[in-house]
């Protein structure tokens, strides 16, 4: 197989649409190139993706390697597509399968010995990850995300959510080819599922509750007269 499609997330303020990871690989001089409006830190991931599959003991495919990150008109920005894209190359290469990616949606920051570093917006993309399968995929099986341990509680906060927390490519290879599963993640604050009072519960005010929403949001104090 030269072709590996995998599912990931942008963020844009609070919005977090779906980017889809197509990887290829085509005979011909080795290179290694990323398109679909990648920003400088997408683009080095290039270097910490080889370095991460080869610290792994996994084959780095001397071949002409394309990465295309879908929709190409959304700009891509920060880490979090290192381990799709090196869960890509490995897919296509032949060295793990690639009949299960589709249930996933993975996103996480490759350190050079092939660990998993936390990520911003995961609660942002586990909740959209949701939303936008419940609202467009009616009857299709929901998604779970994969993701770095320490995003694991950020995004466990989304009720409904499947979070598969790992600590590095290799623990993510392991669950994906059935050796070594990993555990879905259970929060301990879901667990106890507390029962807080809700702004839905209140019938109008919807000024007040602007304000003592953007106050929370930046941290501020707030004086209601």
């Amino acid at each position: 197989m030269n072709l590996a499609v995998l599912y990931s997330r942008a963020l844009t303020g609070m919005d977090a649409p779906e980017v889809v990871v197509e990887v290829h690989l085509a005979n011909g001089l080795p290179t290694f190139a990323i398109v679909g409006l990648p920003e400088a830190e997408v683009k080095e991931s290039k270097d910490r993706v080889r370095a991460a599959i080869q610290t792994a003991q996994f084959d780095f495919p001397a071949r002409r390697i394309t990465v295309n990150l879908a929709p190409a008109d959304l700009p891509k920005e920060s880490g979090r597509y290192d381990l799709p894209i090196a869960l890509g190359i490995l897919a296509a290469s032949g060295q793990i399968p690639a009949d299960k990616l589709n249930q996933y949606e993975i996103a996480g920051e490759l350190a050079l010995t092939g660990e998993l570093r936390p990520i911003r917006g995961a609660l942002a993309m586990t909740y959209h990850m949701i939303h936008h399968n419940a609202a467009e995929k009616v009857g299709i099986q929901q998604r779970a995300f994969i993701l770095p341990q320490q995003s694991a509680e950020e995004a466990s906060l989304v009720k409904g959510a499947t979070i598969y927390p790992a600590n590095s490519l290799l623990a993510v290879c392991a669950h994906l080819t059935g050796h070594t599963e990993i555990m879905p993640y259970q929060s301990l604050a879901t667990e106890q599922a507390f029962d807080y009072p809700d702004f839905n519960e209140v019938k109008g005010q919807s000024q007040v509750k602007r304000a003592l929403e953007i106050a929370a949001a930046g941290g501020h104090s707030v004086l209601i007269v």
